[in-house]
């Protein structure tokens, strides 16, 4: 879920503007969960580790 749709129930401006305390405190703490394990991969990184995993899969699917 990104932050820019949500509202802040202390202000009632979007959590995204950072009007209140409420709002920048909860900007920053979505932002830091924004940082999961693929979030920092690029495109080229995510095709590479995909080509990865499909020839695995191929070469499982023929040792059976």
């Amino acid at each position: 879920m990104t932050y820019d749709r949500l509202v802040c129930a202390n202000c009632a401006a979007p959590v995204s503007e950072g009007r209140c305390p409420v709002c920048r405190a909860n900007r920053e703490r979505l932002q830091q969960q924004a940082g999961g394990m693929f979030a920092q991969l690029n495109p080229a990184m995510l095709v590479a580790l995909m080509i990865v995993l499909i020839a695995v899969g191929v070469l499982l699917h023929q040792a059976a």
